[in-house]
Parts: structure tokens; C-alpha cells; sequence
């Protein structure tokens, strides 16, 4: 069987050139905003299943209105699972965000759960599912390893000391701090850019970067801009949630019609 036309190049391939990522979170699953998204030029769209209502199901459609405009697709799993990233990788994401990833250990099997025996335990179908083509792309098990963008979420403050530990595990592309959840687990929900939350997520970065084995990537907020977040050295940002942006356009759309006099 020959093997398929080449597509865009991976997250990974513009990564390793240097480039900086930009992209959005998709929480309400649907395929026209993803479609939009992907055409308005994001480097990357998150489908998160993790925040948002949809599952597998939902993120099929959304993952083929993405690949229309070939934008690649990263799935965020709802917790570190075997059996959800078995799932998720059938469908042929270009990348997955693992939450919740507090140490090596729960990096590392966040890797085998992506990778196929021996050298980890995702579960074989790669002749029928989507990731492969439906079995058409006869290249698949040569490169999906290669290709494939394993993120590991750091966002809690014991996971944020051992961000550097969590960036060496073998397998370990990227490691993504999570702001909300870090500023959370110290106590700080209602003030996330507080002095001490600052204080541990820069030490968080400097020990990714210090690494030199993963990227580094992060949720731009209104007190830390993309080009702030660029400037500190982080290789991917997500700049949005769709959801937040179509809820401020509509409440500033209301305003100006309500304030009309």
C-alpha cells in the first residue's frame, strides 16, 4: 500500500525549527467555532474534555473540521488515563495534555499510556482507527511516536518543585503550567497573580527551561500577556477558551445597544 501525501508539518517538526505556538481552547465542541478557529490561523487548537461537556464522541467532528483547514488538533484528557488516552489517540489527535501530572512517576505512565508495546501499553488497532486513516496511511507506526506532542501538565505547587524532574522524563515533549490550578492549590483562587503564586511559577519555568528536555507552554491571562509569556521563553501559549472570547463579544455587543440613548 503506498503511503499517503505528505500534510503541514507536525507541532513538533515547527517546534524543534523554533517557532512559538499560539493557539485557543475549544470548550464548547463545536465543529463551526473549531472550523473558525483553524481558518482565523491558530497554530493549534485544544479540545478540552477535561473543562468542557463533550467526550469522544464530541471531539471526533471537531477533530475533522480542524483537519479541514489543517490546523493540528491537541486533545486534553480529563484526567491520566490508559483507557481515555487509548481513545483519544485512536482518533488521531496531533497532540495530548495530560492534567494533573504532579511527579516523574505520573509522567511516565502518561508516556506508556501513548506508546505501543513493548515500550508502553497503548492498545493496538492502528489498522482501523483514525489516526492511521482508517489503515490507509501504511507509515503510521513509523512516525506517530515522532510526531506525536505528549504534554504534561503541571499545576499544582508540589508538581510546579519538580517541574524540572517532570521535563526530563524520556518521552516528555512538553510541560504546560496551569496558572489557576497552581494559584488554587496554594490557596489563592480568587488571586492567582499573587506574589508567592509568581514566585513558584517562575521557579516552574526556569526549571523546565533549565532542562533543556521539554518546551515549555502556558495560559496567557490579562496580568501576563502572549509577549510577556514569549519573552520569559515559553515555546507555545494559549492565548483564549472560545467560550470567554464569544461571551465578552456578546456582553459588549448588549452594552453599547443598551447604552444607546
Amino acid at each position: 500500500m503506498a503511503s499517503l501525501p505528505p500534510t503541514s508539518k507536525s507541532l513538533k517538526a515547527r517546534l524543534n525549527n523554533g517557532d512559538t505556538l499560539y493557539g485557543i481552547f475549544l470548550l464548547s465542541f463545536s465543529p463551526t467555532l473549531a472550523e473558525i478557529s483553524g481558518l482565523a490561523g491558530y497554530d493549534f487548537v485544544v479540545v478540552d474534555m477535561e473543562h468542557g461537556h463533550g467526550g469522544i464522541s464530541q471531539a471526533l467532528p471537531c477533530l475533522q473540521a480542524l483537519s479541514a483547514t489543517q490546523t493540528p488538533a491537541i486533545l486534553r484528557l480529563p484526567e491520566n488515563s490508559p483507557s481515555w488516552a487509548k481513545k483519544a489517540l485512536d482518533l488521531g489527535p496531533d497532540g495530548l495534555m495530560f492534567p494533573l501530572i504532579n511527579d516523574p512517576e505520573s509522567a511516565k505512565a502518561a508516556v506508556a499510556s501513548c506508546r505501543y508495546p513493548p515500550a508502553g501499553i497503548r492498545g493496538n488497532a492502528h489498522s482501523v482507527v483514525r489516526a492511521s486513516k482508517y489503515g490507509l496511511d501504511s507509515d503510521y507506526l513509523e512516525k506517530y511516536e515522532r510526531e506525536l506532542l505528549i504534554m504534561c501538565q503541571v499545576e499544582s505547587e508540589e508538581a510546579a518543585k519538580r517541574a524540572g524532574d517532570i521535563a526530563a522524563v524520556e518521552g516528555v515533549d512538553c510541560v504546560m503550567i496551569g496558572p489557576s490550578d497552581l494559584s488554587a492549590s496554594m490557596g489563592y483562587i480568587r488571586d492567582p497573580w499573587n506574589k508567592k503564586v509568581k514566585e513558584i511559577m517562575e521557579a516552574a519555568e526556569s526549571r523546565v527551561l533549565g532542562s533543556g528536555e521539554a518546551y515549555l507552554a502556558g495560559f496567557s491571562r490579562p496580568y501576563d500577556s502572549p509577549n510577556e509569556m514569549r519573552k520569559r521563553g515559553y515555546n507555545i501559549v494559549c492565548g483564549g477558551v472560545d467560550l470567554a472570547l464569544f461571551r465578552n463579544a456578546v456582553v459588549e455587543d448588549v452594552k453599547k445597544f443598551k447604552n444607546m440613548v
